[in-house]
């Protein structure tokens, strides 16, 4: 790109119709940043065996309800660590109250079945009927 000086016999400025992409690429550099950080916090980090399905995926919600159930039989809702007694008000908590919104419900596959029926059951009286079970995908 050249410069070109003013004539100094000449009064009128030159128009310049060059735009600026400086603080377009600036903020675009700063936006990936902020995405490269919130990724990975996004995501649920209960270390958990799931057992293999080969079911069709179905489309997940914005921010799905995980519900884990682990192999020491801890409960957890998403990161968070929940008491049974105080599932249902934890629950009440996440949802908005909203009865009607599916749980997620993540099992290790070391977990008695009859552990597994009782936590649904207790889901069942919470008042959430809407209950997915989560699995490992395999192909094939």
């Amino acid at each position: 790109m050249a410069a070109q000086l003013p004539n100094p016999d000449s009064d009128d400025m030159a128009e310049s119709h060059d735009i600026n992409v400086t603080p377009f690429i600036d903020v675009v550099l700063v936006l990936l940043i902020i995405f490269m950080v919130a990724a990975p916090l996004s995501t649920v980090d209960v270390a958990v065996d799931l057992p293999s399905t080969q079911a069709q995926p179905q489309e997940r919600p914005d921010e799905p309800l995980y519900l884990t159930l682990t192999e020491t039989l801890d409960l957890r809702l998403g990161n968070e660590q929940v008491e049974r007694g105080q599932l249902t008000d934890t629950l009440n908590t996440a949802s908005g109250g909203d009865k009607g919104q599916r749980i997620y419900l993540r099992a290790d596959r070391s977990v008695d079945y009859g552990e597994l029926m009782d936590l649904m059951n207790l889901l069942r009286s919470a008042g959430y009927l809407k209950i997915a079970l989560v699995g490992q995908e395999t192909s094939g």
